[in-house]
């Protein structure tokens, strides 16, 4: 099974026999590697209809909720790692959601395209809207509601209570980078972090 470079990046760093919870888990692809590679158990949260039905045909446990609003379903400390993978610009409530993870999970993963790449700066300069790899939608069709720097990202952990564990920087490509922060923000495509309570 092939992943995508980010997913399988954060598989990677799952301990193994962690509890997981996959939030906006798509079709599944994590949770079936994390299951066969590194012994890991847990369920997916998806709100897309097809991609529910098909994580179910492929044997995946997966429930069909909106992570806006339906976290309280879920108990305190109840799994080891909470994964939101390319979400959380999609969603309406993102402090709420990334308080509700770090509720449910002692760990939490989060991976998000960087709307403050140089690419997408030059874009803006020449009065166009970023598209890229990791920006493929147009203005008019994209499902991301939120457009965020790392820089912005980093703060919204600060502001919820959140420490950076680690911090990945990816290429446009999905490999890693070897950046300082500041340099992150301007030449990687996304990122990769994983966070705790910062208690």
């Amino acid at each position: 099974m092939r992943l995508r470079k980010d997913l399988a990046l954060m598989a990677d760093l799952l301990p193994v026999g962690s509890r997981v919870l996959d939030l906006g888990c798509g079709n599944g692809d994590l949770l079936e590697y994390a299951f066969g590679s590194r012994s890991c158990t847990g369920i997916g949260v998806e709100i897309e209809p097809e991609a529910v039905l098909e994580a179910i045909r492929r044997g995946i446990p997966v429930i069909e909720l909106d992570i806006d609003q339906e976290l309280d379903q879920f108990g305190e400390n109840s799994y080891d790692v909470v994964v939101l993978s390319r979400t959380i610009q999609t969603i309406r409530r993102p402090q709420e959601v990334l308080r509700g993870m770090s509720r449910i999970g002692r760990r939490l993963m989060v991976s998000i395209p960087n709307f403050g790449w140089w690419g997408h700066r030059l874009r803006l300069l020449r009065g166009r809207m970023p598209m890229s790899r990791e920006l493929p939608y147009k203005w008019y069709n994209t499902p991301n509601l939120r457009f965020t720097t790392l820089s912005d990202i980093e703060d919204l952990f600060a502001e919820c209570g959140m420490a950076v564990e680690q911090r990945i920087a990816l290429s446009m490509r999905g490999d890693p980078l070897r950046l300082p922060p500041r340099w992150a923000n301007l030449f990687a495509g996304a990122s990769v972090y994983v966070l705790r309570s910062a208690d």
